[in-house]
């Protein structure tokens, strides 16, 4: 592809975004670590710090890796309860005994919710009790069942608990300060004015926590698209950053090979990292409103998109397959 037939294509592509795609903040490219495109919209900048809703779980993902490299958590097969040895199990409850932090992972724990009792969630103060006690009931342990919000907050626990250090502090010392990724304090709301002010922020840096102190674990991170594009970069070099391993490549491999599935819409899943592509051992981390962190090991390619939140929004992996990828293909 020629320089002026690029152009074109990227112009189609802008056009394709402001028509179809119209939430969108901005797009980054990699590919082999160097910067091929970089855009902003919607008056959204460099610097814009986006919430990247369930982007949120493959930041925790890279977390749990970590702890268990440092040698903080032992194995993902230990039983959730191990790390919550206080909690009272409530009569009658003979299932959340055999959950594990490999079943939080895989999405495949049973929640006694039919429906999720999001107030009662949101307005909280303790938000790992309040999960611990819709964990088990008569589900079955395996079975795949996504939980958006309420779920992964028990793996910040378990951060909490193996560390002994907020999931804050750690994901800073251990991961947002080698990559240069700013995240500049927990955010705490005394109002659900406050919440949605959050969620539709254009420039806001910092991870939600409840009032214990525990960062959220499936949502309430905010990133910019270049953060995400450096999540990206380092899932690609096998965990490797400016010459220093963050995260073992054993972690990595693991948590992005299929350990379940959402039959209904047919998605492998990992360590909450979806598989895209398993033959170009491609994967992403995805969030509502179109936020996604996507890699394609193959190609050596990163594509990060951060999106305002808009509900029901065209699926961003297709624009990556068919329109984002297909430019920058032959690119060095």
């Amino acid at each position: 592809m020629n320089k002026s037939c690029k152009l074109e294509k990227v112009t189609e592509l802008e056009k394709k975004v402001n028509k179809d795609y119209s939430n969108i903040a901005g797009i980054v490219v990699l590919k082999n670590g160097k910067t091929l495109y970089e855009n902003y919209f919607n008056e959204c900048t460099a610097t814009s710090r986006i919430h990247v809703y369930s982007v949120t779980k493959s930041i925790i993902s890279i977390l749990i890796g970590i702890a268990m490299d440092k040698g903080y958590i032992k194995s993902i097969n230990q039983k959730v309860l191990d790390f919550f040895p206080d909690y009272i199990v409530k009569r009658r409850e003979k299932t959340i005994q055999n959950v594990t932090l490999k079943n939080l992972l895989t999405m495949t724990a049973p929640y006694k919710y039919k429906f999720a009792p999001y107030i009662k969630y949101f307005t909280s103060d303790d938000c790992i009790k309040f999960t611990l006690d819709l964990l088990g009931g008569r589900g079955q342990i395996g079975k795949f069942r996504y939980t958006p919000l309420i779920g992964p907050d028990i793996l910040s626990g378990i951060l909490v608990k193996a560390t002994g250090q907020s999931v804050f502090d750690f994901a800073k010392e251990n991961l947002f300060s080698s990559l240069g990724i700013i995240v500049e304090s927990n955010v705490i709301f005394h109002s659900k004015e406050e919440q949605l002010a959050f969620n539709k922020a254009k420039n806001i840096s910092g991870w939600v926590a409840d009032s214990t102190g525990i960062n959220t674990g499936g949502w309430g991170l905010t990133l910019s698209a270049a953060d995400m594009a450096k999540i990206g970069q380092l899932y690609l070099d096998g965990g490797m950053w400016n010459g220093k391993q963050i995260v073992s490549t054993r972690w990595i491999d693991e948590s992005t090979k299929e350990h379940s599935r959402w039959k209904k819409l047919n998605l492998p899943y990992g360590y909450l990292w979806w598989i895209v592509d398993d033959k170009e051992h491609a994967n992403a981390a995805m969030g509502d409103g179109g936020n996604v962190i996507y890699f394609n090991t193959k190609k050596r390619t990163v594509i990060a998109i951060a999106s305002l939140f808009m509900p029901k929004v065209k699926d961003r992996i297709e624009l990556i397959k068919e329109y984002i990828e297909p430019i920058f293909e032959n690119y060095e």
